[in-house]
């Protein structure tokens, strides 16, 4: 029923700078995400060779653990804070124009 209606040109370009804001808060997070896996990953397995307690405590599945959950904080940190700024910076260049 939504799809025979037509859309204003004011609905369509705020359709497509939503889905760029999202798109550029995916890839921030992911790059972030990819970057905290390989920080975390390094020390993490470093620690379980060279200490006797993480050896004898962290398996394997903690060791993912540890390094899964801070890549997804990574994840979502970033991508929310990238997704806030792009529509904050989106929000001020529609008001200036509204203004000229």
């Amino acid at each position: 029923m939504a799809k025979n209606v037509a859309q204003s040109p004011l609905e369509r370009t705020s359709y497509s700078v939503a889905k760029q804001c999202a798109h550029e808060g995916v890839m921030a997070g992911a790059k972030a995400a990819v970057i905290a896996s390989i920080a975390t990953a390094i020390p993490t397995m470093a620690s379980v060779r060279m200490l006797p307690w993480a050896r004898a405590n962290l398996n394997h599945t903690a060791q993912a653990l540890i390094i899964s959950t801070v890549a997804g904080a990574a994840y979502f940190i970033v991508a929310d804070k990238t997704v806030l700024a792009t529509a904050r910076r989106n929000s001020f260049k529609r008001a200036s124009n509204v203004e000229a």
